[in-house]
């Protein structure tokens, strides 16, 4: 099932983007950012959340 993207999505995911510990993250791939955001991504961050919706991968995942 495909989901249409929003622009509530998108703006939502821009957070995530640009969100200090998601950066990191996806930048270092390692630690206790990467376990902490790799933890909380799916279940308790909304903009986690619309990052993967809009970009299709993870938000601990590489660009």
């Amino acid at each position: 099932m495909t989901e249409n993207i929003t622009t509530k999505d998108r703006a939502m995911a821009a957070v995530c983007v640009n969100c200090p510990l998601c950066r990191h993250a996806r930048k270092k791939q390692k630690g206790p950012v990467y376990l902490f955001v790799r933890k909380i991504e799916g279940g308790l961050c909304p903009f986690c959340r619309a990052y993967e919706k809009v970009y299709g991968r993870k938000a601990h995942e590489p660009a």
